[in-house]
Formats: C-alpha cells, structure tokens, sequence
C-alpha cells in the first residue's frame, strides 16, 4: 500500500515526520532551558547539584533527538542538508559545539581529577542552553527570512557571505526567534524542576523555580509577539505550478488562512504554555511542564508547516529566487522515501520505549539520596 504512494504524499508525509521531530526537540530543550536556570535559582551546593542532577536523567534525549532530527532531513531531504550544512557551516559547527560540551560537562564536572572546576563545566552547560539554543532558533528563521546561497545546475552550492550562516544572526527576526527560544526553554526547564525534585528540604529552591518560571515567561513575550506579528506581515517566498519562486505578499498570513487546522495548532499551543505558566507560578502546580510541553510542541509544528506547506519555499535564497529549495525540490527518490517509510512504521515501539523509560526514571522525585548516588552529575 505504501508503495502504492505518490512522490507527492511521501515528500509531505515525511516533512510532517521532521517536523514532529523538530517539534519534540524544542520540547526537550527543557534541558537546556533549566542548565541556564541553575545560578539565578540555585543557592548553595546541594540546591546546585539537585538541579543539575535533575536535568542530567534527560540530557541525552535532548542531543538524540537533535541528531535524529538532523538524520531524518539528511535521508529524506539530502539537497537541503548538503546546501544549508555545506554552506552555513560555521552556525552548525557552533551549534554542535554546545552539545559537545555539554555532554563533557555532565559527564566530568563531579569527577576526581577535575582540573577545570565544576564552575568551568557549568559554565559550558550555560552556554549550551543559551548560545546553542539561540543559533538554532537563528537557523530555524532563515526558514522564512533566508539565506545566502546558489545552487548551479549540478547542485554545487555557493556561499554568498563569508560569516557562513552566522549572518543570519544579524536579522531582527531570526534573532527574535532565538531569544524566544531560550526564554521558552527557560520556562519549559523551570516547569520540568518544580514537576521532578522532591522539595521537602529545599522549599526555597521550589518558589525560586516558580518565580522564575514567570519572570521568564514574561521575558519570552515581546520576541513572540514581535515573531508572530511578523509572520503575518512579511513577504515570502512562494512557488507557481512550474516551480518558479516568487516573492509573496503576506504569503505566511495566508498559509495559516489556508491551513485552518495549523493556524489552530499555534493557537492552541500558545494557550497551552500560558496554562502552564500560571499552573507553576500562580496554582503551585506540579504538572505544569506537560501544559507547557504540549503547547511548545504545537507551537513547533505550526512553525515547520507554515514554511514548508502552501506552495512554499522552506529554505529560500535571498541572492537566487531560483535556488530555493522545497520540500518538492529538496527531497529523496521515491524508492528511498517509500523504504523509509516502512522503516517509519518502528518509530511508535521507539516512542513508547521513550515513556517507558522516562516513567522509570520519575517513579519518584529526585531527592537528597540521589546526591550520594555514585553516578550523581
């Protein structure tokens, strides 16, 4: 039945894949979220090394499903991976720093023989959650704002600024949207604390994570307002029945009127994170971060199917209209994406192996006794 498909529907239905997987790493990115989190709410070494150890139990779904999001647009997107890894490949290789320090850092900072410091190693997790997550959202917004790139007939890419896709950092929007990132990751990390760390001993550390759960909240506001209202009045880029591409007026405004139930799922989503907010901050609430969560996970997909649905280009190029990729454009064969898609059909035993384990590792809160814990971070 699969074989069966259209190239069509297999270039969308695996667009949506990358996007749920997009989505659920801005979700995970809680992680990070609570590593910047760790000197404004925690005092002393036992509140520090509760936070730390918290957030330690989940550090690797964050990378892994960064990696797997990357995997998935290489084997089903491969020109826009070779175009946006192979020319913006200074942005990437930061990108991949952080994590690569961040997982140095959880794995080093309590060890013996620490010559850095535990405070060199936070300070890695610091910039992790901040630089990291502000570059991805950099990159995440040349979806819509572009980049500078050509393709020639051979589909050799060119470069067209030396910063290498640090440029994009220099855009209002692009920027905007990292910051709301990081603020957002703040405020997932902040709900995932007060839900996961048994407070009996620290009640201090818990109306710090609340408040900072706000404080954050409310520091998010001005980039997602200026995000969203941007989308609704920016030019993009849209391509005809020949694949032409052309400059759009008010094009992302009407994919969200055209795609009702996308324009829905950003909606609801903000109110989610809202729901979330005030049930950690205002409700001394405790499940708060599956609010949020959720919310951050719509608002995601509502994000990758407005650059990529409607007729338009997910990866334009500000120098050669020509060169912008869609996912029509940007995409495998038919026979690689119909394999795929049978290879697809694991990825539900992977997710419940996920909540499996992830309900293991929470049975109970952390607590003081998993300070002593051999393999404490």
């Amino acid at each position: 039945m699969i074989g069966n498909l259209d190239l069509v529907t297999l270039q969308q239905i695996w667009w949506i894949i990358c996007s749920v997987v997009g989505a659920l790493f801005l979700f995970l990115t809680f992680v990070q979220g609570g590593q910047t989190l760790l000197w404004q709410v925690a005092k002393g070494e036992i509140e520090k090394s509760l936070v730390i150890n918290s957030l330690g139990r989940k550090w690797e779904l964050t990378f892994t499903t960064l990696v797997l999001f990357g995997g998935a647009l290489f084997a089903a997107f491969p020109k826009f991976y070779a175009t946006s890894f192979g020319g913006a490949y200074w942005v990437w290789m930061l990108i991949l720093f952080s994590f690569i320090v961040q997982a140095v850092s959880y794995e080093y900072r309590t060890k013996p023989g620490n010559v850095l410091g535990e405070n060199v190693y936070e300070g890695f997790l610091f910039i992790n959650g901040s630089v990291g997550i502000l570059l991805i959202g950099v990159a995440v917004g040349t979806f819509f704002t572009g980049s500078n790139f050509t393709l020639n007939s051979m589909n050799q890419v060119s470069w067209t600024n030396e910063l290498r896709g640090l440029e994009a950092a220099f855009s209002f929007f692009n920027l905007s949207l990292g910051l709301f990132l990081v603020f957002n990751a703040r405020v997932l990390g902040a709900m995932y604390l007060v839900n996961n760390i048994n407070f009996t001993e620290t009640p201090e550390l818990e109306v710090r994570l609340r408040k900072a759960c706000l404080s954050s909240f409310l520091c998010s506001l001005p980039f997602l307002l200026y995000v969203l209202v941007a989308l609704l009045v920016i030019d993009g880029y849209g391509f005809d029945e020949n694949g032409v591409v052309s400059m759009v007026a008010f094009k992302y405004l009407g994919n969200l009127l055209a795609m009702p139930a996308v324009l829905g799922m950003l909606l609801v989503g903000v109110v989610l994170v809202v729901m979330g907010v005030l049930r950690t901050s205002l409700a001394a609430g405790t499940n708060g971060i599956w609010f949020g969560g959720l919310g951050t996970v719509l608002v995601g997909l509502a994000i990758f199917f407005t650059a990529a649905f409607n007729n338009t280009a997910f990866y334009p190029s500000k120098v050669d209209l020509q060169s912008s990729l869609s996912i029509y454009n940007a995409s495998s064969s038919h026979y690689t994406l119909t394999v795929m898609t049978y290879v697809a059909f694991m990825i539900p035993f992977v997710l419940a192996y996920v909540i499996y384990v992830w309900r293991q590792m929470d049975s109970r809160k952390i607590d003081m006794k998993d300070l002593a814990d051999d393999k404490a971070y």
